[in-house]
């Protein structure tokens, strides 16, 4: 009987877009709306809640695939922009798995990273890229 329904739901979904990481998000989203109305209590909450589930079952259900396809780019694109300007930040994993012989400064000059060894006293960096020379201790 399941092994029947399964069949059937695969036969339906030949042709149509299926999940992908902006559908993913959606869904998600909407989980994590209901959640927030659950102690809001809002009506405009549900609504949105509503709103974006029915898209996301939309996209997944959709035979335009063309589209579905350049609008999941698009949110790959937006989340990779976001996510990187908090990487570069020193938020999240970047951060913290550095290397522990190496020390990290900022040039004064132009703000480039420079990477020096750790444990070598007062030293003269010289920056890279434009050349500024600066002291620091390792």
């Amino acid at each position: 009987m399941f092994q029947r329904m399964r069949e059937s739901f695969a036969r339906f979904m030949v042709g149509r877009y299926g999940m992908d990481y902006l559908g993913r998000f959606l869904v998600y989203l909407s989980l994590a709306l209901m959640i927030i109305n659950l102690f809001a209590n809002s009506s405009v909450l549900y609504w949105l809640a509503l709103a974006v589930l029915i898209y996301a079952y939309f996209r997944m259900f959709s035979r335009n695939t063309n589209q579905r396809y350049r609008e999941n780019l698009k949110y790959l694109e937006l989340k990779n922009r976001v996510v990187g300007f908090f990487r570069t930040r020193g938020f999240g994993a970047a951060r913290t798995k550095q290397d522990p012989t190496k020390k990290i400064f900022k040039c004064p000059g132009c703000r480039q990273k420079v990477r020096v060894p750790r444990g070598k006293g007062t030293i003269l960096i010289t920056c890279p890229k434009c050349k500024a020379q600066f002291q620091k201790r390792t």
